[in-house]
């Protein structure tokens, strides 16, 4: 943990609509996503401003951003996103938001409703505020496939009715909703991104992938809730955030939604084999416990707009990304005791 903010290089470079470069800031920077984009936009040259309030809800995050604590084109804040007067000076000179803290997971908010609302509904509602008063350029706000619900119609499209069916993804609802508001009051370029089940090296120890090749890697029988047979579109990390990257210059999303997808889906028991396969461990035999309350049962996107707006592709396999993720938390030693069981 910091013990105070690392302030801010004084140098501001400016932005055209070739895309060049920008100063740039990530809430969430320390997470998942966030580092992982925070090391793509530097090996780009941009100046990044990072925030990050590093809460308890899982360790070990400064890890991945202790490497650029020293380059003079990246800053670092710990700060609340729920301040915004705090946000408006992290703001000053930025060009665009990329907006990724929030309290994740479906299983934690059913739970604790209220936590997920204020750091995802509120939260937003904060950096929204914040930067319009900086004089930001855009924001780009994280949002979830779980504000489809259980949807009867496959691939979900943006077009379609929403019905979240847990606290988490009315949450992520509401801040899609501030999102397009703000555009429409206030002409600030805001888009959503609903992201589809992201995963790859980094991730959070709660994310099914995570704990699935944490089992198999000590010799645990993986523990499936449901029959194993939802499927879910997966999305590899470095698609996700080739994705975001281009939402920063692309044309003006008018605070439109985008799904961020793999365009493909497969069950939770084909991912387990892949990853029992990939782990060496196919003698283990996956246990099926009860469904867990506000899961959905499939996920599956249509990212054709997504397409044509960035002009993006997603690469990754569901198989070569389990390979991949199985080989890089292998050699992570250090992270295996983040899981209890």
């Amino acid at each position: 943990m910091l013990a105070a903010a690392i302030q801010a290089n004084s140098y501001i470079h400016t932005i055209n609509s070739m895309g060049d470069i920008m100063r740039i800031a990530v809430t969430g920077a320390a997470g998942f996503i966030g580092s992982t984009l925070t090391d793509r936009l530097l090996e780009k040259g941009h100046d990044i401003v990072a925030i990050d309030n590093f809460d308890d809800y899982y360790s070990g995050k400064m890890r991945f951003l202790e490497p650029h604590l020293k380059d003079p084109r990246f800053s670092l804040h710990e700060v609340s996103i729920l301040s915004t007067d705090e946000m408006r000076r992290c703001f000053e000179g930025v060009d665009v938001v990329y907006h990724l803290a929030a309290q994740a997971g479906v299983r934690i908010s059913v739970k604790d409703p209220m936590r997920s609302h204020q750091a995802n509904a509120t939260g937003t509602l904060s950096v929204l505020l914040a930067a319009k008063d900086a004089g930001v350029r855009r924001v780009v706000s994280s949002s979830s496939s779980s504000v489809y619900g259980n949807s009867k119609v496959l691939p979900v499209n943006e077009d379609m009715v929403l019905k979240p069916v847990s606290p988490y993804a009315a949450s992520k609802l509401a801040a899609e909703d501030y999102c397009r508001l703000f555009y429409d009051l206030y002409g600030l370029q805001t888009m959503s991104l609903r992201y589809f089940t992201v995963y790859g090296p980094r991730q959070r120890p709660d994310m099914a992938i995570r704990i699935f090749t944490d089992r198999a890697l000590k010799g645990l029988v993986p523990q499936i809730f449901g029959d194993g047979e939802q499927t879910r579109d997966f999305t590899y990390i470095d698609d996700v955030v080739d994705a975001i990257v281009r939402c920063g210059t692309c044309p003006d999303p008018k605070g439109r939604p985008l799904n961020i997808c793999s365009g493909r889906t497969v069950t939770l028991n084909q991912v387990v084999k892949g990853i029992l396969k990939a782990a060496g461990r196919e003698d283990l035999v996956p246990e099926h416990l009860p469904s867990q309350q506000g899961d959905v049962d499939h996920t599956w996107g249509d990212n054709k707009n997504a397409r044509e707006l960035l002009g993006w592709t997603p690469k990754v396999t569901i198989e070569e990304g389990v390979k991949r993720f199985v080989k890089w938390y292998s050699g992570m030693k250090e992270l295996h005791d983040q899981i209890k069981y």
